[in-house]
């Protein structure tokens, strides 16, 4: 799905001029894999929409890099509270693979969210959209076994299993590596 595409299904019909301010406020930037959104102790500069690509969201634990988040292809997302107060980031967010990202500075981000109906509502929905994912992901870190969060990874998002590395897939789910490799082995 294309950038305009995303905000034409996510905006109702009768706000085209709605629409094209938000198109018109977005502009592409374009990551090389490797390369970093935002770095942790940096402040977010942008929202994005990620047209094309996978960008990790990681924290260094003890020497070790952890996955927090996988963002995907048509999805939207930032290290939001450093982007919304211009804070220091708590965490990395590298491109996994080449991406192609639409991105909104803060100052046309708040305008649009005052004045602009349709992006209001475009961002509630998401902001929903997203607690209710991150509320599902806690629970299943708390009542799942390693197993079985991984077979409800095999169902809701098979593309991770394919795009993604096992070891960025093995920390975002809370398991080691090797375990990992095990549990890929016996659950097909």
């Amino acid at each position: 799905m294309m950038f305009i595409d995303f905000i034409t299904a996510a905006t109702t019909e009768d706000s085209d001029s709605q629409r094209n301010e938000i198109i018109q406020s977005f502009r592409k930037l374009k990551l090389k894999k490797h390369d970093f959104f935002v770095k942790e102790g940096e402040a977010c500069r942008y929202f994005c929409y990620i047209e094309n690509g996978i960008l990790q969201h990681a924290i260094e634990v003890d020497g070790a890099e952890k996955t927090t988040y996988i963002a995907l292809k048509n999805t939207v997302t930032s290290s939001l509270y450093s982007f919304l107060n211009q804070t220091s980031s708590r965490k990395n967010i590298k491109a996994l693979t080449d991406c192609t990202l639409w991105v909104i500075d803060l100052e046309s981000f708040t305008t649009l969210k005052k004045h602009n109906k349709a992006f209001s509502q475009l961002y509630y929905n998401i902001l929903e959209k997203q607690i209710c994912l991150i509320d599902d992901y806690r629970i299943d870190l708390l009542t799942l076994t390693p197993e079985e969060r991984y077979q409800k990874l095999l169902v809701s998002e098979p593309k991770l299993l394919q795009e993604v590395p096992l070891h960025y897939l093995a920390t975002f789910l809370g398991i080691s590596s090797r375990h990992m490799s095990r549990i890929r082995k016996t659950i097909k």
